[in-house]
């Protein structure tokens, strides 16, 4: 949450920083291509009637000079601009020789450096652009091509003033923020993480419980076949029985499987044997049902990790893939390394057309794609939650997507 929260934060902050940014640079350039241009139309000098006087009674009311406000709607600036800016033009022949200089309204540059300027910006592409903090236009006149140069450097110092003062606020706000996530969070999480961790407190403490009668149920209907001898009704407390069991001790090993404080020991074994286990005790229930299993095992694949959670992986995958294949369908499984990932894949057919808005969910609690829950199959929906616990418990991904409209593919990632 506080990882998601400071990402979306920092694009909002970076978003509003740069879009101020690039209007504030787009105004130094418009501003002074604005001077420019009026200077490039008058010979490198303003024009007389833009030295702003105010009126006054002893000036004949022909002569008497724009207001302030109507002087900037004239012509787009303050009427201080004139006596503001620092600029100077240089005059340049057909053969590029200097010919006059025009207007030398600057200190910072003397005659010399003025003709490297102009020079290196006579040669150039553009009519216009930045030399160093000076904006530059060239235009043809009849006496040759006249370069007038710009001193944009207070504009330029107030806008990196501008963007450095932006940016060290929005970094003491995202600091601020984080601050502030990371004292609230632990109060905001504190009731949903209580919930969660006393639900699986509940799981495993309930499994517990319930393992016992069950166990007590199994070894009567065992004793009641003995003396009564065998009947549907024993068959089906026993098959019920053992379901209920399944699910327990499933639930019962998802919730040690979430657990934080787990100890697993992790070792290295030969992958490549185990998955050549895995598949040879599946082969026969899937020929039983004419479906078609192949497969691929690279060899000599070792693993680092817990062989006993890494074979019930295996298990349930397979397991998914031949009860959920239908009858005369097609089951393969792949394992192979690709760089530093071992990827474990099994693919089978189904006999719906695969709802590919579902497959995100196929790794959730009891989630079935069979709506209508038919007990059929015997399965509750809860291997595949299962599978993911173990491929997260051994840093890896899991995920589920369909080949073609009929053809589902499992893969696990497990780091190398």
């Amino acid at each position: 949450m506080i990882l998601i929260s400071m990402i979306s934060i920092f694009i909002v902050l970076g978003t509003i920083v740069t879009a101020v940014s690039i209007y504030n640079y787009n105004k130094i350039i418009d501003n002074s291509d604005n001077i420019l241009n009026i200077l490039l139309d008058n010979n490198g000098n303003f024009p007389d009637d833009m030295n702003f006087k105010p009126p006054n009674n002893d000036n004949p009311p022909d002569e008497k000079k724009l207001s302030p406000d109507d002087f900037k709607k004239k012509n787009g600036f303050s009427p201080e601009t004139p006596f503001e800016s620092r600029y100077f033009s240089i005059l340049m022949d057909s053969n590029g020789n200097f010919s006059s200089y025009e207007s030398m309204q600057i200190a910072a540059v003397d005659d010399e450096g003025a003709k490297t300027m102009a020079l290196e910006v006579y040669n150039y592409v553009n009519k216009s652009g930045f030399y160093g903090n000076y904006r530059y236009i060239k235009g043809e006149t009849q006496n040759g091509t006249r370069i007038i140069f710009l001193d944009c450097i207070r504009s330029i110092d107030n806008f990196k003033n501008t963007l450095t003062t932006s940016i060290l606020i929005s970094i003491l706000g995202l600091a601020s923020v984080f601050v502030l996530l990371m004292i609230l969070s632990k109060r905001m999480i504190k009731p949903i993480s209580e919930s969660y961790e006393k639900q699986k407190e509940f799981i495993t403490n309930a499994g517990h419980e319930i393992k016992t009668p069950l166990s007590i149920i199994i070894a009567d209907s065992e004793v009641m076949e003995i003396e009564s001898g065998q009947s549907e009704w024993i068959d089906d407390i026993k098959i019920q029985t053992k379901r209920l069991t399944d699910l327990t001790n499933d639930l019962i090993y998802l919730a040690r499987m979430e657990e934080a404080t787990d100890n697993t020991k992790m070792l290295d074994f030969s992958l490549s044997d185990m998955v050549s286990e895995a598949v040879s005790s599946f082969t026969a229930p899937a020929k039983t049902d004419s479906k078609s299993f192949s497969y691929e095992i690279e060899p000599d694949i070792t693993l680092k990790g817990n062989e006993k959670d890494i074979y019930k992986l295996l298990t349930i995958l397979l397991d998914n893939a031949v009860k959920y294949s239908p009858k005369g369908g097609y089951i393969h499984t792949e394992l192979k390394k690709n760089k530093n990932r071992i990827l474990y894949t099994v693919t089978n057919t189904t006999k719906d057309e695969i709802d590919e808005s579902s497959l995100s969910q196929f790794f959730d609690r009891f989630y079935r794609a069979d709506k209508s829950r038919n007990s059929s199959k015997m399965s509750y929906g809860i291997g595949l939650s299962v599978a993911r616990a173990i491929v997260e418990k051994h840093k890896g991904k899991i995920r589920a997507y369909a080949k073609d409209p009929y053809c589902i593919v499992i893969e696990a990632s497990l780091p190398s």
